[in-house]
């Protein structure tokens, strides 16, 4: 509470001719206090969708290319299990695919780590609904 009047009170406290922009980012704007986002706040607002499916899978490649990774990996496909998933999320599934393979001491990240990386991400999507917000 004490938190948000200040940043209330910050950002009431810039002048309009001022050359200062303030931008802020959440993946939860539905739930943002209307007060931040009155006039001469907060009150512009730039959406950005979730990722498409090439985006997906070009996110997971990109959060995979250190680790070492089976042949039969198929980024294309795992995207299209990842529909409603943010970069966050995507990012998530990599770490989660990681660490299952670490797990089993396996040398290799495999296909089905990846798919029970996706599984472990909307199992904790479903549980938590502030999760990677």
């Amino acid at each position: 509470q004490r938190t948000m009047l200040e940043l209330l009170n910050q950002l009431d406290g810039f002048s309009s001719d001022d050359r200062v922009k303030i931008i802020a980012a959440t993946n939860r704007a539905d739930i943002l206090d209307p007060a931040l986002l009155r006039s001469g706040r907060l009150d512009r607002k730039i959406e950005f969708p979730h990722p498409n499916e090439d985006a997906r899978a070009q996110i997971m490649e990109i959060h995979s290319r250190k680790m070492n990774l089976s042949g039969e990996v198929n980024f294309d496909e795992l995207a299209r299990s990842t529909d409603d998933f943010n970069a966050a999320q995507l990012k998530a599934v990599c770490v989660e695919a990681g660490m299952l393979a670490l797990r089993r001491d396996g040398t290799e990240v495999t296909h089905e780590d990846f798919n029970e990386g996706i599984i472990a991400v909307q199992a904790k999507k479903k549980s938590d609904l502030f999760y990677y917000a």
